[in-house]
């Protein structure tokens, strides 16, 4: 079982074994979202400029910004020295030639806020979302949600619904994540907890039970409003939780 600390400083020693999680708020003041902007890649300022609404660009270049500055932090080397390619599915890895190489990480963003998952020689995905209240939660979880998982949602009391969609949302999009399948991997090939009270786990596989003792499943509290998880490859001996400084 790993523990878990919070911690707002420069990045402490990666050990093996260990998953460090950044929580980045996405409306930093506008001396600093100047400051990631200067972190960015070419590409990546092409692709802010892209989006129409000036909040969605400014959390674009937060989110970048945040995980080329935390990714530069472990390898000691310069933001913008960071390199990455993608996978067959659009997973975004470290090059090999880059001076962050042999790290491993993962970024989810919604609205206000982001995490950024690292660590060594192993898969990670992270998943975080806004809870919204106003949302057909049966409805999405028919078309997204395994059988045993829809059966499951449907048993809980009305007024336990909407964390426990959520919950389920966030563990199964970081599992794929993870995986880096995307969304070639069907989602109803698998099983997730999201019981209240129910610890984060991988329940069923289609691939059976050595997929289940693959991976290790947390539930984060990302704060008041935010659902989020995060599934690492085991073995996991240490969760720090962070706030970017």
């Amino acid at each position: 079982m790993a523990d878990a600390s919070l911690r707002s400083s420069e990045p402490p020693p990666l050990g093996d074994g260990e998953v460090h999680l950044w929580r980045l708020p996405l409306d930093p003041p506008q001396w600093l979202l100047a400051s990631l902007h200067d972190h960015l890649a070419p590409n990546e300022r092409s692709a802010a400029e892209r989006y129409v609404f000036q909040r969605d660009r400014n959390h674009f270049i937060a989110a970048r910004g945040y995980l080329r500055a935390i990714l530069a932090s472990y390898a000691g080397c310069d933001p913008k020295d960071v390199r990455f390619d993608y996978g067959p599915h659009g997973k975004p890895r470290l090059t090999r030639s880059s001076a962050a190489a042999g790290l491993t990480f993962n970024l989810s963003h919604t609205r206000g806020l982001a995490l950024c998952a690292v660590a060594r020689g192993r898969e990670l995905g992270v998943d975080i979302e806004q809870i919204r209240p106003a949302v057909d939660i049966l409805g999405i979880a028919r078309s997204t949600f395994s059988s045993g998982e829809q059966t499951s949602l449907a048993k809980l009391p009305t007024a336990q619904r909407l964390t426990a969609f959520y919950d389920c949302w966030t563990r199964k999009e970081a599992y794929i994540k993870a995986r880096g399948d995307g969304l070639s991997y069907p989602l109803d090939a698998f099983d997730v907890s999201l019981a209240p009270n129910e610890p984060a786990a991988l329940l069923r596989s289609a691939e059976g039970s050595t997929e289940q003792r693959r991976w290790a499943f947390f539930a984060i509290d990302a704060g008041l409003g935010y659902a989020a998880a995060l599934v690492v490859e085991r073995p996991v001996t240490h969760l720090y939780l962070q706030a970017w400084p």
